[in-house]
């Protein structure tokens, strides 16, 4: 059976899919459904599996329309979110109110995605609903190109703005989206005299500008950003497999060497991919593409699955399972240039193409109506991959170099524990260049992704639960990494604010801003506080809720205790012992 779905795996990054069906809205109103409910991509929210109930919803075209719903609710004084046409932000700050049945208002920006491009002044402006695939295309078509995007483009520019969203670079103005905006308007609530809300227009150098850059959706709704684009140019990229012996030692050389560098790391293979990205000059040959195989439409049947296989291996405590996965995995990525092509086929490296084709991803997401045989792998409707995304933040890179030494000392205390994250995307490292967004990095930074199995049910424990605790720990703990603002579990987001140091003067423009809290929520509060300790209860821990300190926050009738890690001493995670089961 397990080689029968290994086979399926590698066929799947192989063959072309037919018929693919686009992802579902994230607002949902009637059909089986009291009024209506919001929630992300994935089907699920990191602080608690309940999709969010939403009193009213609109659709606004224009930023007068954005206007008059903002000064609708600041008028009645209801609380008030904005979410986009995608919702792939992983915790629930796009949830508007407290979870009662008071009146509360969500701003749908779907239908709000006009773009113009100013081939003059090199910038081109877009509606904050815009998606990031006809941002770029409207720059490239005008011979420009955007240098900075995040590698999955099923995002709003606006989305992508408030919560910091990056590529990979520290050249330049570097890779965070953020930091190439050179102008934003955001729509706020205002007192009765100026009709209940406000247009502020910002511009680089404004009191307000840097406050307003990552602003998750607490200062107001960004109506339209402004975006600064450079001459058009092509990018080469190269995928080099190494042993990831020196990785400590070379990760912030190849930052140094390549423009867009980024490296992917397996640790249980002990292999390290170094992506070799550069800038070309338009003449360079080649009209390649990047189609990225984990954001391509996946076969359902595929999806679902593999699924069923990582839930079997699971419930099997296979770890053996988990690693012929890796292998299959990264085999396939390796055979077909992880989804670059120059053509219709990946012949090999370098692959060279124009900048928006270069950059960034996600076939899936923009996939044609039709009849379902293929979708986003990860579509809720489907039963397809159900995972965790973490990211860590790390600076100055001094500390990313302690925390990659001490993942190696986890590792090499039993390799085949850590197959499960590279049955995904292994550890995808990335740069950051400092910002001064008042919740950009403060400093030259190094980003840490990794994805993970995530049980349907949040009170079953999983496969090497301990294991990933602790990575976790050491990354946001022992080595004070910043969560990124759109990813995480809850328990990343502990001491937040302390990590920040521009966070002052964000509060400071928040009550200047929004001085009754219309942008508030129970849930966004979650994140943005920080709290050290949130209430804890039976199994918290497992679904990232707490960092667990009695056994009852694990699950000990399934033989998950509280335990010290294995490596780093001071962390607390939910590991499985046999003995004190039977």
């Amino acid at each position: 059976m397990l080689d029968t779905f290994l086979l399926l795996l590698l066929l799947s990054t192989l063959l072309p899919t037919a018929v693919p069906l686009p992802p579902r809205p994230p607002v949902r109103c009637g059909t089986g459904t009291a009024g209506c409910v919001l929630s992300n991509a994935y089907g699920a929210w990191s602080s608690d599996r309940v999709d969010c109930p939403v009193g009213a919803v609109t659709y606004p075209s224009s930023e007068s329309d954005v206007v008059a719903a903002v000064a609708g609710a600041s008028a009645k004084n209801m609380p008030v979110k904005v979410v986009s046409g995608f919702a792939h932000t992983i915790p629930k700050l796009a949830c508007p109110g407290n979870g009662s049945s008071a009146p509360s208002l969500l701003i749908s920006t779907a239908r709000y995605d006009a773009v113009a491009v100013d081939a003059v002044a090199r910038t081109v402006t877009a509606d904050a609903g815009a998606p990031l695939r006809a941002v770029i295309d409207a720059a490239e078509a005008s011979g420009l190109s955007l240098t900075a995007a995040p590698y999955w483009e099923g995002v709003s520019i606006g989305g992508l703005v408030s919560t910091g969203s990056h590529g990979s670079s520290w050249w330049g103005r570097g890779g965070a989206v953020h930091d190439h905006v050179v102008g934003l308007r955001l729509v706020v609530p205002a007192g009765a005299a100026d009709g209940w809300a406000k247009v502020m227009a910002l511009e680089k150098g404004d009191a307000l500008f840097n406050a307003a850059l990552v602003s998750l959706g607490l200062l107001g709704v960004i109506s339209k950003v402004t975006l600064a684009l450079e001459p058009s140019f092509k990018r080469s990229i190269s995928y080099d497999y190494r042993d990831d012996s020196t990785l400590q030692d070379d990760f912030a050389n190849h930052a140094a060497s390549h423009e867009f560098a980024d490296i992917t790391w397996y640790p249980s293979q002990h292999q390290a991919v170094y992506r070799i990205d550069n800038r070309m000059p338009l003449n360079a040959t080649g009209d390649g593409v990047n189609d990225f195989i984990g954001f391509q439409s996946t076969l359902i049947a595929v999806s679902s699955g593999i699924r069923a296989l990582e839930t079997a291996l699971e419930a099997s405590r296979s770890v053996k399972g988990k690693c012929k996965m890796a292998a299959a995995e990264i085999a396939a990525k390796r055979l077909i240039g992880n989804g670059l092509r120059g053509g219709l086929l990946f012949t090999g490296y370098p692959v060279v193409g124009f900048q928006g084709k270069m950059q960034t991803s996600g076939s899936c997401a923009h996939s044609p109506v039709t009849e379902p045989l293929s979708a986003c792998p990860w579509d809720p409707r489907f039963r397809g991959l159900f995972f965790y995304e973490s990211t860590a933040v790390f600076s100055p890179p001094a500390r990313f170099r302690d925390f990659v030494l001490d993942v190696k000392r986890l590792r090499d205390l039993n390799p085949d524990n850590m197959c499960g994250v590279d049955a995904y995307n292994g550890l995808l490292i990335r740069f950051i260049k400092r910002s001064d967004a008042c919740l950009g990095q403060p400093e030259d930074s190094v980003a840490l992704d990794f994805n993970y199995y995530r049980a349907t049910d949040p009170s079953s424990p999983r496969l090497n639960q301990d294991v990933w605790e602790e990575v976790e720990q050491l990354a946001f703990v022992k080595h004070g990494a910043r969560p990124h603002w759109a990813k995480n579990r809850l328990v990343a987001f502990q001491g937040v604010q302390g990590k920040y140091p521009g966070w002052a003067k964000f509060a400071a423009a928040k009550l200047q801003l929004d001085p009754r809290g219309l942008f508030d929520s129970r849930w966004s509060d979650e994140v943005v506080a920080g709290k050290e300790e949130h209430p804890k209860a039976d199994g918290c821990a497992l679904d990232g809720r707490c960092i667990c300190s009695e056994d009852r926050h694990c699950s000990p009738s399934k033989g998950y205790y509280c335990r010290p890690g294995l490596v780093y001493s001071e962390s607390r995670v939910c590991r499985y012992s046999v003995s004190q089961l039977v």
